[in-house]
């Protein structure tokens, strides 16, 4: 390929680390357990993967309230165990991004303890803390995405402190140059250790408006019941214009290292407009990426066409990611494949991600055509389900473990009862059932994957939309003199549409056709003109 930058449409492969798999014998996964299946993953075919936090925290939001930035919780083994992941990843010539959470930490840091000590302390100013009103309420009416008022009060200062999720998770002062130091140290320690890249947590929740207005009420379409949060317009708590300097200082330091890659997650309900602003030039992010995939349930031809069409390479303009399942989001194998035609869903979705202009962030176990599993109250572990039970069912039923063995005691994660059940369906699904079976959503992906590594015009092409017939959405990805067709049959009847006289390179739901003579529903190809 012509372009050099190893990212630019990147296949990376997102490992939750609490549910990879147990060496340790604990029923949670670890470090040990990612390298020693490092190969299953390059086997993929994929350029890199991400590892969710695994930091010491006290896993209240299971590692995403953080109390070292630079070590390694004991649940999930040590530095020396993370070094080893990234020579045996390097070995295998995968890419290892981390998160960085850089938007709040846990209260048990030593930053927030210090700051929660007095108002003149050194750190004092290092967290959002203000006063409350005169009748001893919250500053603002912000609330948090938890589902709980996004102000918590601390006896020690007689202030309140701002948090955008749990009350143990206070938000960082970004506007503090001297914090945008320390998380500027912080990528240096991980840098130096090998890592290739960053994936910014919540990083549109950076910085606040330092006035502390209330936000406006939602209104119309926008507003939402189920909690206070929904309630209002994400306007002042989050997202202020100040932020992409902060970038820009980051930006600066990836710079005097070799081949780095950031991405940062964007989940504004509005998230275009940050996603471009992050990303903008050559001075700020690489990539970002949003919830439009990911909150969407439903796939249709709008969803797709609306949403790449925000992205049309234009001079100045950055690079998107997309990601339809995370550790944050329902498994998109059951918000999208409800019906008797979810094993034809399962592969044409596959199809579809690999067509897409971006980088593709592929899930541990979407590659297994995993659902949503559903988790009984009495076992959920996530705060967010058990804060908002039962109008959200939370994140849990996304992170149950890898089942890697059909047969095996906890389908072969751990030698003991995991930390989350493993669905009983996920069992057919396991890897080493899929492995034998030539024609598995598993080996489908490792053909589809290699595709997009074979044809540059999938991996950083450009995309144009075609007309075409309600519910077949189609589009050509041309790089350099290829050109391929992309069709996909979203809907629930046949469609005869075509472009041409279509050789395809790979196809779901058409069986063995190597030539278009109609689309069933729920089907598609990519290939190109037979007199290309």
């Amino acid at each position: 390929m012509a372009n050099e930058e190893w990212w630019r449409g990147a296949v990376i492969y997102q490992v939750y680390p609490r549910s990879f798999i147990d060496t340790s014998g604990d029923g949670v996964g670890d470090l040990a357990g990612i390298t020693q299946n490092l190969d299953y993953v390059a086997s993929l075919g994929v350029d890199g993967f991400w590892v969710s936090p695994f930091f010491p925290s006290p896993m209240k939001d299971f590692g995403y309230d953080v109390a070292d930035y630079c070590n390694v919780d004991p649940l999930f083994g040590t530095l020396d165990d993370f070094d080893a992941l990234v020579a045996r990843a390097h070995d295998l010539g995968l890419k290892v991004i981390i998160d960085q959470v850089y938007s709040h930490t846990s209260d048990r840091h030593a930053w927030f303890e210090e700051s929660r000590q007095s108002r003149e302390n050194p750190r004092a100013d290092w967290y959002v803390w203000a006063d409350a009103q005169p009748d001893g309420s919250p500053p603002n009416n912000w609330q948090s995405i938890m589902g709980i008022p996004a102000w918590t009060w601390d006896a020690r200062r007689q202030q309140y402190y701002l948090h955008n999720y749990l009350a143990e998770q206070p938000d960082l002062n970004l506007h503090n140059a001297e914090v945008q130091d320390a998380l500027l140290d912080v990528a240096r320690f991980w840098l130096e250790r090998g890592v290739d890249g960053f994936r910014l947590d919540a990083i549109h929740c950076g910085m606040h408006d330092p006035q502390l207005r209330d936000n406006p009420p939602a209104l119309g379409e926008a507003r939402g019941e189920t909690r206070p949060y929904y309630m209002q317009t994400q306007q002042y708590n989050m997202c202020h214009d100040d932020l992409p300097t902060v970038l820009e200082r980051l930006r600066e330091v990836l710079d005097t290292y070799d081949d780095i890659l950031t991405v940062a997650e964007v989940g504004s309900p509005d998230p275009l407009p940050l996603m471009k602003d992050y990303t903008q030039g050559s001075r700020r992010l690489h990539t970002a990426y949003g919830f439009d995939f990911l909150s969407a349930a439903t796939l249709d031809k709008a969803l797709v066409k609306d949403t790449l069409s925000g992205w049309p390479g234009e001079s100045g303009e950055g690079w998107p990611s997309w990601a339809f399942s995370n550790h944050d989001a329902p498994r998109v194998a059951s918000r999208w494949c409800q019906d008797l035609e979810h094993g034809r869903r399962v592969r044409l979705i596959a199809l579809l991600q690999v067509a897409l202009r971006g980088n593709m962030f592929l899930y541990q176990g979407e590659e297994l055509g995993l659902t949503q599993a559903l988790i009984p109250f009495e076992k959920l572990q996530d705060p967010e389900g058990i804060n908002n039970w039962p109008h959200g069912l939370g994140r849990d039923g996304a992170r149950t473990p890898m089942p890697w063995q059909s047969a095996a005691a906890f389908a072969g994660f751990s030698r003991q009862e995991p930390w989350l059940p493993i669905a009983e369906d996920h069992l057919a699904l396991a890897v080493d059932a899929q492995e034998r079976d030539p024609d598995s959503i598993l080996n489908l992906f490792r053909e589809l994957i290699g595709l997009r590594r074979r044809h540059p015009a999938l991996r950083c092409g450009d995309l144009d939309f075609l007309e075409a017939p309600e519910n077949v959405l189609a589009f050509t990805r041309t790089y350099e003199g290829e050109t391929l067709h992309c069709v996909f049959n979203l809907g629930g009847s046949a469609a005869s549409w075509n472009p041409g006289d279509v050789v395809f390179h790979a196809s779901a739901g058409l069986g063995d056709k190597q030539r278009v003579s109609g689309l069933p529903s729920w089907s598609g190809y990519i290939g190109a003109l037979a007199d290309d």
